[in-house]
Protein backbone atom coordinates (compact mmCIF):
# COMPACT_ATOMS: atom_id res chain seq x y z
CA UNK A 1 0.00 0.00 0.00
CA UNK A 2 1.23 3.70 -0.92
CA UNK A 3 2.24 5.53 1.83
CA UNK A 4 0.39 9.24 2.16
CA UNK A 5 2.66 12.18 1.52
CA UNK A 6 1.52 14.69 3.44
CA UNK A 7 2.37 18.90 1.82
CA UNK A 8 2.61 22.55 2.66
CA UNK A 9 0.22 24.76 1.67
CA UNK A 10 -0.11 25.89 -2.06
CA UNK A 11 2.24 22.88 -2.10
CA UNK A 12 5.53 24.93 -1.52
CA UNK A 13 8.57 22.45 -1.73
CA UNK A 14 11.04 21.72 0.63
CA UNK A 15 13.03 19.36 -1.92
CA UNK A 16 17.17 20.17 -2.14
CA UNK A 17 19.02 18.44 -5.27
CA UNK A 18 22.18 16.77 -4.52
CA UNK A 19 23.65 19.69 -6.03
CA UNK A 20 22.70 22.45 -3.44
CA UNK A 21 23.67 20.07 -1.21
CA UNK A 22 27.32 20.27 -2.42
CA UNK A 23 26.96 24.27 -2.84
CA UNK A 24 26.09 24.67 0.85
CA UNK A 25 28.76 22.38 1.84
CA UNK A 26 31.17 24.84 -0.26
CA UNK A 27 30.13 27.76 1.29
CA UNK A 28 29.98 26.44 5.03
CA UNK A 29 33.99 25.69 4.34
CA UNK A 30 34.88 28.95 3.47
CA UNK A 31 32.98 30.54 6.14
CA UNK A 32 34.77 30.91 9.96
CA UNK A 33 31.85 31.37 12.94
CA UNK A 34 32.52 31.52 16.69
CA UNK A 35 31.24 29.08 18.57
CA UNK A 36 32.73 29.62 21.71
CA UNK A 37 29.94 32.40 22.26
CA UNK A 38 27.09 30.38 23.50
CA UNK A 39 23.71 31.57 25.15
CA UNK A 40 23.57 32.11 28.49
CA UNK A 41 21.95 29.60 31.43
CA UNK A 42 19.49 31.50 33.95
CA UNK A 43 21.20 31.64 37.55
CA UNK A 44 18.19 31.86 39.24
CA UNK A 45 16.21 28.47 38.12
CA UNK A 46 12.96 28.49 39.71
CA UNK A 47 12.67 24.79 40.13
CA UNK A 48 10.56 24.41 42.94
CA UNK A 49 7.93 26.71 42.46
CA UNK A 50 7.90 24.99 38.65
CA UNK A 51 7.16 21.44 41.12
CA UNK A 52 4.69 23.79 43.39
CA UNK A 53 2.73 25.46 40.87
CA UNK A 54 -0.91 24.83 39.64
CA UNK A 55 -2.33 27.94 39.66
CA UNK A 56 -0.22 30.60 37.42
CA UNK A 57 0.30 30.37 33.86
CA UNK A 58 4.02 30.48 32.84
CA UNK A 59 6.71 28.90 30.68
CA UNK A 60 10.24 27.77 30.84
CA UNK A 61 12.64 27.71 28.09
CA UNK A 62 14.52 24.47 28.53
CA UNK A 63 16.36 25.12 25.30
CA UNK A 64 15.76 24.66 21.32
CA UNK A 65 12.18 24.22 20.94
CA UNK A 66 11.52 22.90 24.24
CA UNK A 67 9.31 24.80 26.79
CA UNK A 68 7.81 23.71 29.93
CA UNK A 69 4.32 25.47 29.71
CA UNK A 70 1.61 25.44 32.75
CA UNK A 71 -1.69 27.06 32.15
CA UNK A 72 -4.63 26.24 33.96
CA UNK A 73 -3.05 23.67 36.24
CA UNK A 74 -1.54 21.53 33.43
CA UNK A 75 2.11 21.39 32.21
CA UNK A 76 2.47 20.92 28.78
CA UNK A 77 6.24 20.15 27.51
CA UNK A 78 6.99 20.73 23.78
CA UNK A 79 9.26 19.23 21.39
CA UNK A 80 10.97 17.38 24.31
CA UNK A 81 15.26 17.02 23.41
CA UNK A 82 17.40 16.57 26.07
CA UNK A 83 19.55 15.09 23.59
CA UNK A 84 23.64 15.20 23.83
CA UNK A 85 24.08 15.44 20.57
CA UNK A 86 21.98 15.81 16.74
CA UNK A 87 23.73 13.41 14.25
CA UNK A 88 27.51 13.77 14.26
CA UNK A 89 27.45 17.31 16.58
CA UNK A 90 27.57 17.55 20.25
CA UNK A 91 25.06 19.90 21.83
CA UNK A 92 26.57 23.65 22.40
CA UNK A 93 24.72 24.22 25.62
CA UNK A 94 22.91 22.24 28.15
CA UNK A 95 19.76 21.67 28.56
CA UNK A 96 17.97 24.37 31.56
CA UNK A 97 17.03 22.07 33.75
CA UNK A 98 17.60 18.46 34.07
CA UNK A 99 14.60 16.10 33.25
CA UNK A 100 14.47 14.86 36.88
CA UNK A 101 14.19 18.59 38.17
CA UNK A 102 10.80 18.65 35.95
CA UNK A 103 7.66 18.53 37.67
CA UNK A 104 5.06 15.16 36.26
CA UNK A 105 4.13 16.11 33.14
CA UNK A 106 0.10 15.99 31.93
CA UNK A 107 0.93 17.19 28.09
CA UNK A 108 3.61 16.65 25.67
CA UNK A 109 3.20 18.18 21.92
CA UNK A 110 5.51 17.11 19.35
CA UNK A 111 5.72 19.70 16.13
CA UNK A 112 7.11 17.10 13.83
CA UNK A 113 9.69 14.20 13.13
CA UNK A 114 12.48 15.38 13.34
CA UNK A 115 15.17 14.37 15.58
CA UNK A 116 15.56 17.60 17.20
CA UNK A 117 12.24 17.83 17.96
CA UNK A 118 11.39 14.06 18.67
CA UNK A 119 13.56 12.19 20.78
CA UNK A 120 12.27 8.55 21.88
CA UNK A 121 15.44 8.67 24.69
CA UNK A 122 14.25 11.59 26.34
CA UNK A 123 10.76 10.89 26.06
CA UNK A 124 11.45 7.55 28.03
CA UNK A 125 12.81 9.48 30.94
CA UNK A 126 9.51 11.96 31.00
CA UNK A 127 7.79 11.59 34.76
CA UNK A 128 4.06 11.05 35.08
CA UNK A 129 1.83 9.41 32.22
CA UNK A 130 1.36 12.22 29.89
CA UNK A 131 -0.79 12.30 26.92
CA UNK A 132 0.97 12.69 23.85
CA UNK A 133 -0.30 15.25 20.54
CA UNK A 134 0.72 14.71 17.07
CA UNK A 135 0.87 15.23 13.91
CA UNK A 136 -1.44 13.16 11.39
CA UNK A 137 1.09 10.31 10.32
CA UNK A 138 3.10 9.97 13.11
CA UNK A 139 1.11 7.92 15.87
CA UNK A 140 1.76 5.12 14.01
CA UNK A 141 5.60 5.29 14.65
CA UNK A 142 4.43 6.17 18.83
CA UNK A 143 2.68 2.72 18.71
CA UNK A 144 5.54 0.72 17.61
CA UNK A 145 7.35 2.24 20.12
CA UNK A 146 5.07 1.13 22.95
CA UNK A 147 3.11 4.61 23.64
CA UNK A 148 -0.68 4.17 23.39
CA UNK A 149 -1.59 7.13 25.43
CA UNK A 150 -1.82 9.31 22.10
CA UNK A 151 -3.84 11.35 20.07
CA UNK A 152 -2.77 11.98 16.21
CA UNK A 153 -4.71 15.64 14.85
CA UNK A 154 -4.84 17.45 11.23
CA UNK A 155 -4.53 21.20 10.33
CA UNK A 156 -7.13 22.95 12.05
CA UNK A 157 -8.26 19.94 14.19
CA UNK A 158 -9.33 20.70 18.26
CA UNK A 159 -9.31 18.62 21.31
CA UNK A 160 -10.13 19.35 24.85
CA UNK A 161 -7.95 18.23 27.18
CA UNK A 162 -8.36 19.36 31.01
CA UNK A 163 -9.99 22.49 30.81
CA UNK A 164 -7.40 23.61 27.54
CA UNK A 165 -8.73 23.76 23.88
CA UNK A 166 -5.44 22.12 22.03
CA UNK A 167 -5.44 23.13 18.48
CA UNK A 168 -3.09 21.78 15.65
CA UNK A 169 -1.72 24.84 12.64
CA UNK A 170 -0.31 24.94 9.59
CA UNK A 171 3.21 25.63 9.36
CA UNK A 172 5.84 25.10 6.09
CA UNK A 173 8.06 22.27 6.69
CA UNK A 174 8.94 18.84 6.06
CA UNK A 175 10.11 15.74 7.91
CA UNK A 176 11.78 12.43 7.92
CA UNK A 177 13.35 10.08 10.31
CA UNK A 178 14.28 7.46 7.82
CA UNK A 179 15.35 7.00 3.91
CA UNK A 180 11.73 6.12 2.78
CA UNK A 181 9.66 7.77 5.38
CA UNK A 182 9.81 11.54 3.91
CA UNK A 183 6.53 13.13 4.87
CA UNK A 184 4.62 10.70 5.59
CA UNK A 185 3.81 12.58 8.97
CA UNK A 186 2.79 16.02 9.08
CA UNK A 187 4.34 19.34 10.80
CA UNK A 188 2.55 21.71 12.49
CA UNK A 189 2.59 24.35 15.41
CA UNK A 190 0.13 24.26 18.86
CA UNK A 191 -1.97 26.62 20.07
CA UNK A 192 -3.48 26.51 23.54
CA UNK A 193 -6.42 28.07 24.99
CA UNK A 194 -7.73 28.09 28.09
CA UNK A 195 -9.08 31.54 30.95
CA UNK A 196 -9.21 33.81 28.15
CA UNK A 197 -5.44 32.97 27.06
CA UNK A 198 -3.83 31.68 24.23
CA UNK A 199 -0.43 30.61 23.59
CA UNK A 200 0.71 29.56 19.92
CA UNK A 201 3.83 27.41 19.81
CA UNK A 202 5.13 27.61 16.20
CA UNK A 203 6.94 24.43 15.88
CA UNK A 204 9.59 24.65 12.97
CA UNK A 205 8.40 26.77 9.98
CA UNK A 206 10.03 29.02 7.00
CA UNK A 207 7.87 32.33 7.02
CA UNK A 208 4.18 31.26 5.23
CA UNK A 209 0.95 33.21 4.63
CA UNK A 210 -0.47 30.28 7.09
CA UNK A 211 0.47 33.21 9.76
CA UNK A 212 -2.37 35.54 8.62
CA UNK A 213 -4.93 32.55 8.44
CA UNK A 214 -3.48 31.84 12.28
CA UNK A 215 -4.23 35.30 12.97
CA UNK A 216 -7.48 35.44 11.63
CA UNK A 217 -8.75 32.76 13.95
CA UNK A 218 -6.87 33.33 17.21
CA UNK A 219 -5.94 36.17 19.67
CA UNK A 220 -2.94 35.08 20.18
CA UNK A 221 -1.26 36.82 23.23
CA UNK A 222 2.47 35.12 23.46
CA UNK A 223 3.86 33.47 20.52
CA UNK A 224 6.95 31.21 20.99
CA UNK A 225 9.05 31.45 17.57
CA UNK A 226 12.01 29.92 15.70
CA UNK A 227 14.22 32.12 14.69
CA UNK A 228 17.67 29.79 14.03
CA UNK A 229 19.10 27.49 11.31
CA UNK A 230 18.03 30.38 8.69
CA UNK A 231 21.90 30.57 7.06
CA UNK A 232 22.36 30.00 4.42
CA UNK A 233 19.04 31.33 3.06
CA UNK A 234 18.95 30.49 -0.38
CA UNK A 235 18.69 27.04 1.20
CA UNK A 236 17.16 27.09 4.37
CA UNK A 237 14.43 30.09 3.89
CA UNK A 238 11.49 27.35 3.24
CA UNK A 239 11.81 25.24 5.87
CA UNK A 240 13.75 27.82 8.45
CA UNK A 241 12.32 31.36 9.68
CA UNK A 242 14.24 34.39 9.45
CA UNK A 243 14.98 36.57 12.36
CA UNK A 244 14.01 39.42 9.98
CA UNK A 245 10.93 37.20 8.67
CA UNK A 246 9.86 36.29 12.25
CA UNK A 247 9.21 39.68 13.49
CA UNK A 248 7.12 40.27 10.46
CA UNK A 249 5.37 37.35 11.44
CA UNK A 250 4.96 38.26 14.69
CA UNK A 251 3.77 41.44 13.81
CA UNK A 252 0.76 39.52 10.83
CA UNK A 253 -0.04 37.26 13.88
CA UNK A 254 -1.06 40.48 16.46
CA UNK A 255 0.56 39.17 18.89
CA UNK A 256 1.20 40.36 22.30
CA UNK A 257 3.98 38.94 23.58
CA UNK A 258 7.27 37.61 21.05
CA UNK A 259 9.53 34.56 22.95
CA UNK A 260 12.39 33.07 20.45
CA UNK A 261 13.44 29.60 20.29
CA UNK A 262 14.98 27.38 17.94
CA UNK A 263 18.58 28.77 18.66
CA UNK A 264 21.63 27.88 19.92
CA UNK A 265 21.36 24.58 21.18
CA UNK A 266 22.52 22.92 17.79
CA UNK A 267 24.27 23.78 15.32
CA UNK A 268 21.65 23.04 12.63
CA UNK A 269 22.64 25.21 9.73
CA UNK A 270 25.48 28.17 9.40
CA UNK A 271 24.16 31.06 11.80
CA UNK A 272 25.13 30.49 15.43
CA UNK A 273 22.38 31.04 18.31
CA UNK A 274 24.16 35.00 18.91
CA UNK A 275 24.03 35.62 15.17
CA UNK A 276 20.29 34.83 15.35
CA UNK A 277 19.43 36.78 18.63
CA UNK A 278 21.51 39.83 17.42
CA UNK A 279 19.63 39.90 13.91
CA UNK A 280 16.16 39.93 16.03
CA UNK A 281 17.24 42.22 18.29
CA UNK A 282 18.42 44.46 15.67
CA UNK A 283 14.93 44.30 13.59
CA UNK A 284 13.06 44.60 16.39
CA UNK A 285 14.63 47.90 17.28
CA UNK A 286 14.42 48.63 13.10
CA UNK A 287 10.62 48.48 13.43
CA UNK A 288 9.88 49.98 16.72
CA UNK A 289 8.44 47.64 18.20
CA UNK A 290 8.07 47.99 21.94
CA UNK A 291 10.35 46.91 24.32
CA UNK A 292 8.05 44.76 26.60
CA UNK A 293 6.79 42.93 23.54
CA UNK A 294 10.01 41.24 23.26
CA UNK A 295 10.82 38.54 26.06
CA UNK A 296 14.38 36.71 25.63
CA UNK A 297 15.01 34.25 28.28
CA UNK A 298 18.08 32.56 29.99
CA UNK A 299 18.32 28.89 29.08
CA UNK A 300 16.60 27.77 32.24
CA UNK A 301 14.51 31.14 32.32
CA UNK A 302 11.21 30.79 34.05
CA UNK A 303 8.17 33.43 32.77
CA UNK A 304 5.64 33.89 35.31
Amino acid sequence: MKKKRYTNLNHVSNKKTFQDMRKWQKERRRKVKDLTKNIEQCSNKRIDELKANRNVTSYTWIGHSTFLLQLNGVNILTDPVWAKRMGFQKRLTEPGIPLENLPEFDVVVISHGHYDHLDFPTLKKLKGNPRYFVPIGLKSLFLKKGYRNVIEMSWWEVVEYKGIQIHFVPAQHWTRRTLTDMNTSHWGGWIFQANKETLYFVGDTGYFPGFQEIASRFPIDTVFMPIGAYEPEWFMADSHISPEDSVKAFKELKAKQFVPMHYGAYRLADDTGPEALERLVTEWKKQQLPKEQLKILLIGETYF
